[in-house]
């Protein structure tokens, strides 16, 4: 009951303001303010307000929601749990695990080491660059 008279009130002020702003001609802000005023006493009408009062002063619907949010949670870590075990075996062949980045880990094949610096003709500045590169696969 309580619920009802506060949603009444407020929808009575905001059409109000609604007046107060056609008043003024104002008319696009005194239509879009009585449509937010006109939404908690059409909650009021419907019945709305009283189920969400009803709902929210009753520990059943609290336990309700406290069972709920830990099936979610069961149901979330049980998915995070399922994609970790199917990317451990995908990535794996049901083996055993391996390196995160086999490629970098490994040594590069048939590139050879960088010629010392003194060797390098001094126009060829980007050719350790262009070796590092190169040892990385790109």
């Amino acid at each position: 009951m309580l619920a009802e008279t506060i949603c009444s009130a407020v929808s009575a002020a905001g059409l109000g303001i609604a007046a107060v702003a056609a008043y003024r001609k104002r008319f696009l802000s005194a239509a879009r303010i009585a449509a937010y005023a006109l939404v908690p006493l059409g909650l009021v009408m419907t019945g709305a307000v009283e189920w969400i009062a009803d709902t929210a002063f009753s520990p059943v619907a609290w336990a309700g929601f406290g069972v709920l949010g830990a099936a979610w949670l069961l149901f979330l870590s049980t998915r995070a749990v399922e994609r970790r075990r199917a990317g451990r075996a995908q990535t794996t062949g049901g083996v055993e695990p391996r390196a995160v980045a086999p490629s970098s880990s490994s040594p590069s094949r048939g590139v050879t080491a960088a010629p010392p610096r003194s060797a390098q003709a001094p126009t060829d500045d980007f050719s350790d660059i262009e070796a590092i590169l190169k040892k990385h696969g790109i």
